[in-house]
Parts: structure tokens; sequence; C-alpha cells
């Protein structure tokens, strides 16, 4: 629809200045602006976020930093600098003078001169607008149209590309799964493959080392056949098996038996020794006695003491040797030793008797 021509007064319009030019206030036509600085902003916009991204891809970049890494900054500079994230703050003070400052020299404004002068302009006069706009409106519709077809053109061109984009994602994807489906077929048929040759290859060596083992056993069988009775029969011979009560016998009972008699034996001889001297000592003493008599008024010694031979075969002997009265005359001396020693013979042959009872008794 057209818009209805609106006419108005230039006296009163607001675009033309009157009087002098000092306080000029450029007024814009409209609150809103146009479509054209719109569109022009925009462009401007672009082209201004096509050069920064652009010159950010020309700069040469630090390389992302590895997994667990991070990138931080480092002092560069020839003099070494703090750096905080604290800005340094510094007081400063001032003192003003007790003066007070000349204020600002104001504005020259010349005076004014002269008359002001009024003129009258009728409707029409200057231009007329409808034949005015026409060239302007005819360029403004231009190049909408012409922006709106680019716009549409450029649509459809993204739109034609998402479809071939989406269809391509689409083959892509489908290619990428036969792949895939393909690879783990290979996958699985080449791990069957190895599985059925470690089957094979188990099999073969389980069935040789059962062959071994069967051929081993029959030749040890063949071979031991005659071996064990002649090694038992050797082993019996050498003395490797033996009753154990005649072993016990032989190595318990035999030398205990032995040294039992030895120790008999050896108290029967250690009996007959003391008594040989024993009776060497009395005949010694006697004849001591003969060769040289005692005067009557001299009382004769006492006879000494036997020596201890055995404490357990000595001790009645020796108590009985001790209590006897020595007298002084030759035949009370002669029956005491005769006593003395028809008791020791008693002694000995008892305790011979005791040994071999006891040891007729073990």
């Amino acid at each position: 629809e057209k818009e209805p021509v609106r006419y108005a007064n230039l006296m009163y319009d607001r675009r033309v200045v009157r009087g002098n030019t000092y306080a000029l206030q450029v007024v814009p036509v409209s609150t809103q602006p146009s479509p054209l600085e719109i569109q022009r902003q925009r462009e401007a916009r672009k082209k201004a976020l096509a050069r920064k991204r652009a010159k950010e891809q020309m700069q040469p970049r630090t390389p992302e930093p590895v997994e667990g890494r991070e990138h931080i900054h480092v002092q560069t500079e020839l003099y070494l600098e703090e750096i905080s994230d604290r800005i340094i703050e510094v007081d400063t003070e001032c003192q003003t003078d007790a003066f007070l400052d000349r204020p600002a020299t104001p504005l020259f404004i010349p005076a004014k001169t002269g008359k002001d002068v009024a003129t009258q302009i009728e409707e029409g006069e200057l231009f007329d607008f409808d034949i005015e706009v026409k060239p302007i409106l005819e360029v403004l519709i231009g190049k909408t149209v012409e922006q709106a077809l680019l716009e549409v053109m450029e649509q459809e061109e993204l739109a034609h590309l998402r479809a071939r984009q989406r269809a391509y994602a689409e083959l892509r994807n489908a290619e990428l799964a036969e792949a895939q489906r393909l690879e783990e077929q290979d996958r699985r048929y080449r791990e069957e493959k190895e599985r059925r040759k470690r089957q094979h290859m188990q099999m073969l060596q389980k069935q040789k080392e059962t062959t071994e083992k069967i051929a081993a056993r029959a030749f040890a069988q063949h071979y031991l056949a005659d071996l064990i009775p002649s090694v038992f029969n050797n082993l019996r011979d050498s003395g490797f098996f033996y009753d154990p009560i005649e072993r016990d016998i032989e190595t318990e009972f035999l030398p205990w038996l032995m040294t039992e008699v030895e120790e008999t034996l050896e108290r029967k001889v250690l009996g007959r020794t003391m008594l040989d001297s024993l009776i060497c000592t009395v005949v010694e003493k006697r004849l001591d006695a003969f060769s040289c008599k005692p005067l009557p008024n001299q009382t004769e010694a006492p006879a000494e003491e036997p020596r201890p031979t055995d404490a357990a075969h000595q001790a009645a002997g020796e108590t009985d040797a001790a209590d006897q009265p020595v007298t002084e005359n030759e035949e009370t001396d002669h029956s005491a030793e005769e006593q003395r020693s028809r008791r020791i013979s008693v002694q000995l042959e008892e305790s011979d008797q005791a040994g071999t009872e006891d040891l007729e008794t073990e």
C-alpha cells in the first residue's frame, strides 16, 4: 500500500536553519535508523569480526598443553618484573596554595548587529517532494530487493549444502559401520583360526606326551621285571632287611648284659685283690710280732685298721674292727686278726653271691 503524501510548511520545518549558526542543533529526520544504515553497520561488524578471526589465525599460537599440564605466564623481559594480581597502590599528597585559581576566560561572543530579515516561501516553490523523492525511493527499493534476493539465494544455497552434508554424513556413517562390521568379522575369523590352531597343537602335544609316557612305562616295566627281585635279594643278603627282635637283642640287650658282667667281674676281682692285700698285711704284722717279743710291762700298740676297699662291702667290717679292744697278750691279737680275716672272707663271699643272684635275676 502506498503511504499518504505528507505536506509540511517550511516555515515550521526544523531542518531549515534560520538566524545565526552558533547554536546549531542538528535534529535527525526520524528517531529510528534507516535500513541502509543498519545494513551498513552489520556489514562493517561482520568485516571487523572476519578481520579479527583472520588475524588470530595468522598469529603464531602456542601449541595446546598435553594432558595433565597447563600453560602459565613466564617473565621474559630483560629486567625482572614482579607479576601479581593485586594492583600496587601508592598514596600521593598535594598541598594547594592559599590563593584561588582564576576562573577560565569566557568565550567571546560578538554583539549582534543588523536587523533580522524573514523570508516567506510558499508551498512548492523550493522543490516538489514527490518528484525529488522518486529516485531515492527507486534506489532504496532496488537495493532492498537485490539484498533480499541475495539473502534468499544464500539461504537456498545453505539449505542445499546442509542437505548435501547430511546425505554425505549418512553415506559416510553407513560406510564406516560396514567397514567396522567387516573388520570385526575378520577379527573373529582370525581369532577363531588362532584358537583352532592352538587347540590342534595342544592335542598333538598331549598325544605325543601320552605316547612317550606309555613307551616309558612299558620300558620301565620290562626293565624292572627282573631287577626288583634281584635288588631285594641283594639287600636281604646285605642285611638291610633284619628281624627287629634280633636287632633289639643285639643292639640293646647284649651290650647291657656284657656291661653288667664286666662290672660284676670287676667287683669280684677287686674283692679278691683286697682280700689278698689284707692277708699279706696280716701275715707281715704277725711276722713282725713273732720276730720281736714285747716286754711284760709294755703294752702292744693297737692294730692298724684295714684300708677301706669298697664302701658298700667294707662298712660292716670296719665297724667291727674299730669296736674290738686291743689286748696286751699275743694270743688275743692272734685271735682278733683271725676273726677279722674270717669276717672279711665271709663278707666277700656274700657280696659275690649277691652279685651273682642279681645278675641271674636281671
